[in-house]
């Protein structure tokens, strides 16, 4: 590489206009974007004096071999593409804001019949409601447990649920009042709706109505006598308001905020958010993120607030949100923030008073955060680096495997078959890299691994070869036929008919085996890792190393030697290269039991003549299951909508195995 010089805008080509731009690597990955208010001031700040840098930015201008640049109209248009583009290109060299730990959300699946209420981690899911997020698992619990005696809503899994549906009776919440047993019919679905809409409104902080109407319905119950009920209403006071006691009152009644704090170094800093809904902490949460430039502290913030909600929903924007130090861009923010949300968003840094208190208390969490980060992050990083240096010298590589790439086979009695590719960068999983396979070869797990590799690796020579970087005499033979996702057309994309390696011209997104492996790792012992080497080596493919790590004595195998690579039980490298092997089982195991578990479904009725996807799945949401279909009779099948009396004979014969 010839480095920022070779690579250079010419002088008066970069516009002086708002706008956004990214840098690119080698292969046509976006390593970094960024956004200017002045992009020819911005850009030229990285060509002027390199020795000046800060390190990670004179790594990201070494790494880069182009850099481009949009021109849009305004500062929140800025925005809106940088947030964008980070989102889809995910650049290795951005900031990124990591949880410091999965925390665990109370959640509210409002968009099934009968809504249920459950702890869930991780992704946020559409037409779920989210309360917290909470620090433990265990807090969450007792809250629910504490709220199920108000607000009796389904808590049980589907499968719980189905089951009591089929049999007429409830689990045991149902008989001691902490469910209102909708699978049995209690209630219907509208009330149990509007339990589960009551539920939501508490959480959400509007808990005056509920607790004076416990109180004024305890009240008419004990004039009434009925002083059991009026029993009954006080434990369920009592439960709503130890609930309430659990949150801490720190502000008024009708603040609504979220309190972010920083807490930095040189490379690193830590964000804190405390989540204050109608003046009670309700939740808090935390990141790490790596400081690629150097940004200040109005910087970070600008960019945490885009990446925490970029993606939220409208409701969990506050009114307010505290800072510890405005962005640059405060009025484009606000802006930005106030179109998501749909009414005004105000961001301040609190002077004076409780808030700024509170303020405090958090950039002590979030000092503290970054402390433990640090000293987890120095053993996780050397770690990672050592395993890496440990398994390039036990194997004779010319390089650290910086990507390695690891292939599973999965089948029982070799049927549906199917195998797994995992991905690992830098010792870290990527899992937008992984891939299945439906493999066709019903000859072994040799014959199927030398089928996978081939295909993956053809995939890889066509892209290549569409890009213009194999020499004529090296192109790809065709593929022997599709992977579970079409392979895209190569066509030419903007700049003058100019082809970037990796990456889709017409998506702009990175191809999906664009990029080589360092190594690839097989499941099995010398004749899997024999079957992968020779797959390669048909292809032409000499610079990927191989090798299979066999499960019962941990031992790796190289190509054509006789005797294993053994490495210490404690290393690091065994330790990686385990992590990697099983993580491509767990994927393959997954992929195979959902494809099992299709064709054990549908297979009886896929001969049924007449019988198409729609009904079939209509039948099966009726009886549960096959083999209560099969001891159904032809009346009872007559009553799943769209089934008629002659195609329901057709069903009982073709189950009984007379239909010929």
């Amino acid at each position: 590489m010839g480095g920022p010089a070779s690579f250079r805008p010419k002088p008066g080509s970069i516009p002086e206009s708002p706008g956004v731009y990214r840098f690119k690597d080698a292969d046509g990955r976006v390593i970094y974007v960024g956004k200017a208010k002045s992009l020819r001031q911005r850009l030229n700040s990285y060509f002027a004096d390199f020795a000046s840098l800060h390190p990670r930015t004179q790594t990201m201008l070494t790494t880069a071999v182009d850099v481009d640049w949009t021109v849009v109209g305004t500062e929140v248009e800025a925005l809106q593409l940088e947030y964008s583009w980070i989102k889809e290109y995910d650049p290795r060299f951005n900031v990124k804001y990591r949880d410091d730990k999965s925390y665990p959300y109370l959640a509210v699946t409002m968009a099934e019949e009968f809504p249920r209420v459950q702890v869930l981690r991780g992704a946020k899911r559409k037409g779920t409601r989210y309360f917290g997020p909470y620090s433990h698992a265990w807090a969450i619990r007792e809250t629910v447990d504490l709220l199920l005696r108000v607000f009796p809503i389904r808590s049980c899994s589907s499968g719980v649920f189905k089951r009591a549906a089929q049999i007429g009776r409830p689990c045991l919440l149902g008989y001691i009042d902490k469910c209102s047993a909708p699978c049995v019919g209690r209630v219907t679905a509208e009330e149990h709706r509007e339990l589960a809409d009551d539920f939501c409104e508490f959480m959400a902080g509007n808990t005056g109505r509920f607790i004076k109407r416990l109180e004024r319905e305890m009240r008419e119950a004990a004039v009434a006598q009925e002083y059991e009920r009026a029993a009954r209403l006080r434990d369920d006071l009592q439960a709503l308001q130890r609930a309430m006691e659990k949150q801490a009152v720190v502000l008024g009644d009708n603040t609504d905020c979220d309190v972010v704090a920083l807490a930095e170094d040189p490379l690193e800093a830590a964000v804190q958010v405390f989540y204050v809904r109608a003046g009670r902490i309700r939740g808090q949460r935390g990141w790490v993120v790596d400081k690629v430039d150097e940004v200040t502290p109005g910087e970070l913030v600008e960019q945490f607030l885009l990446q925490m909600y970029g993606d939220a929903a409208a409701e969990a924007l506050p009114r307010e949100v505290l800072v510890p130090v405005l962005p640059p861009d405060t009025e484009a923010v606000t802006e930005l923030l106030g179109e998501h949300r749909g009414a005004r968003v105000e961001i301040r840094v609190p002077q004076r008073g409780d808030k700024r208190s509170l303020m405090e208390t958090v950039e002590r969490n979030a000092v503290e955060s970054l402390k433990q980060h640090k000293l987890r992050r120095a053993s996780d990083l050397t770690a990672r680096s050592r395993a890496l240096q440990e398994i390039a010298d036990a194997l004779d590589l010319d390089q650290v495997p910086l990507r390695i790439e690891c292939y599973d086979v999965s089948h029982i009695q070799g049927t549906d078959v199917v195998a797994s590719m995992v991905v690992f960068e830098d010792g870290l999983a990527r899992k937008s890299e992984y891939r299945r396979f439906s493999v066709r070869s019903t000859e072994g797990d040799v014959a199927s691994i030398h089928e996978v590799i081939s295909r993956r690796f053809k995939r890889y020579l066509e892209e290549r070869s569409a890009t213009g970087e194999l020499d004529a005499g090296a192109e790809a033979g065709p593929a022997e036929g599709p992977l579970e996702e079409p392979a895209e057309e190569a066509g030419e994309g903007p700049g003058e008919g100019l082809r970037t390696p990796g990456i889709d011209p017409e998506t702009g997104r990175p191809r999906k085996f664009a990029y080589p492996p360092n190594l690839v790792v097989v499941d099995g012992g010398p004749a899997q890792a024999a079957a992968a080497r020779r797959a390669l080596d048909e292809l032409g493919v000499d610079d990927v190393a191989v090798c299979g790590l066999a499960k019962r004595l941990e031992e790796v195998w190289l190509p054509g030697d006789d005797l294993p690579v053994i490495l210490a039980r404690s290393s690091e490298a065994l330790y990686l290269l385990q992590r990697v092997r099983d993580e491509a089982h767990r994927f393959a195991i997954t992929y195979h039991r959902s494809k099992r578990s299709k064709s054990v479904k549908e297979s009886a009725l896929d001969e049924v003549p007449g019988l198409g996807p729609a009904r079939r799945q209509a039948l099966i949401k009726h009886f549960g299951s096959v083999k209560r279909l099969r001891e159904a009779t032809a009346a009872q099948i007559c009553e799943v909508p769209g089934i008629g009396p002659s195609t329901a004979e057709t069903i009982v014969s073709a189950l009984k195995g007379q239909y010929p």
